[in-house]
């Protein structure tokens, strides 16, 4: 069965973005608050859970995918997928722009956080996708930019018997202005196995 689109109308915000306003095409402009983020302590000592995301339950056995531009270009800018449990427990996965380029990545957070990326310069401009999926005890973190095939980002464990919700994330840590241009949210049946033979 392939993946439904989700209707914005049908998340509900967790911290509400100075503006959502929707385009002609049916996506989702969204501007984060200035200096917003999600992280906790590790390395920074601070803690941040004040970025903008649009949230739906994500059982044990689905999956969500995001589409967006990656048009920004300052510091720490970033977009992609929120799963969240509570402020402690949560996973965010996407493009954040540092140290001069984007980098495809993840941060997953069990009291502390830790974060991951690669460098993906020539996705810059382009339509990218974020698809994490939930099966048994773990989320599977996958990445593309159209046109090209998804790519593992992240294994990251997440327990069977608790309640998570995700969606469409933003954060501007070092600015104020960013205007992430999201064109899709879906959601669908998880991924089967770790390593797709297609």
């Amino acid at each position: 069965m392939p993946p439904r689109r989700v209707d914005w109308t049908e998340g509900v915000w967790l911290n509400r973005p100075v503006r959502a306003e929707p385009t002609p095409d049916g996506g989702l402009t969204v501007q984060p608050g200035a200096g917003s983020d999600f992280w906790r302590h590790t390395s920074y000592g601070f803690v941040h859970d004040d970025g903008s995301a649009l949230l739906a339950p994500l059982p044990v056995g689905r999956a969500v995918e995001v589409d967006f531009r990656l048009d920004f270009t300052e510091q720490f800018d970033q977009a992609g997928i929120l799963v969240r449990v509570d402020e402690r427990t949560w996973t965010k996965a996407g493009v954040e722009f540092s140290d001069g380029q984007p980098q495809v990545g993840a941060v997953v957070t069990r009291e502390l956080s830790d974060w991951s990326v690669a460098a993906v310069p020539t996705w810059a401009g382009r339509l990218v996708s974020v698809r994490v999926s939930r099966a048994g005890d773990a989320l599977t973190v996958r990445a593309r930019v159209e046109g090209e095939p998804w790519q593992l980002v992240r294994l990251a464990p997440l327990a069977e018997g608790v309640a998570a919700s995700a969606g469409p994330f933003c954060c501007s840590p070092t600015r104020d202005g960013l205007a992430v241009r999201f064109t899709a949210w879906r959601q669908g049946p998880a991924d089967r196995e770790l390593h797709p033979e297609s």
